[in-house]
């Protein structure tokens, strides 16, 4: 499967991985821009280009067989939205519990263009004491590029500009929705 990956990523696609995409055994990965359906299909190729075993978190109600089988599969893992649990303490603790957990977020949260960030990634990091790791889909100059890992620190709003700086200029494949 990896062969195919990478004559679909690298040949067909004409795509780079840039940076260092070797990750610690526990992170948490941001993937931006996310402006397209597209970009979830795209990250699942580079999972397996580059070899790693990152996970996603998803609500509860998409883990149902048949569906819930192929979502475990990739990589997904449910979270009850509605329950009284804190979304972020429920996920730190999944990073306390495995020996080797990479979880792949989106910070917009959503496909659309957006003027703020979601910040549960931050604190997710923060309370499993585990590093911050950018990366770019970027449609423009088509390459996906890897930061070094970034720990956060107790200054969210230096951390924050420092975080989104890495996404500077990088074009989703809607532009006008990065």
């Amino acid at each position: 499967m990896n062969k195919v990956a990478d004559i679909i990523f690298f040949k067909i696609f004409k795509w780079k991985v840039l940076g260092n995409s070797n990750l610690p055994k526990k992170c948490v990965v941001i993937v931006a821009p996310h402006t397209h359906w597209i970009d979830f299909f795209l990250a699942m190729i580079v999972r397996k280009v580059t070899n790693q075993n990152i996970n996603f978190i998803a609500k509860q109600e998409l883990f149902k067989f048949p569906l819930g089988y192929f979502i475990r599969t990739l990589g997904g893992r449910p979270v009850n939205r509605t329950s009284r649990s804190k979304t972020v303490d429920v996920i730190s603790e999944i990073f306390n519990n495995e020996t080797e957990f990479k979880l792949g977020i989106s910070p917009e949260g959503t496909r659309k263009k957006v003027k703020k960030w979601k910040t549960g990634f931050y604190y997710i990091a923060k309370k499993a004491s585990v590093p911050i790791i950018s990366v770019t889909l970027n449609f423009k100059d088509k390459n996906v590029n890897f930061s070094s890992p970034f720990y956060p620190t107790d200054n969210f709003e230096t951390d924050l500009k420092k975080i989104r700086s890495f996404f500077r200029d990088v074009k989703g494949k809607i532009p006008k929705y990065s």
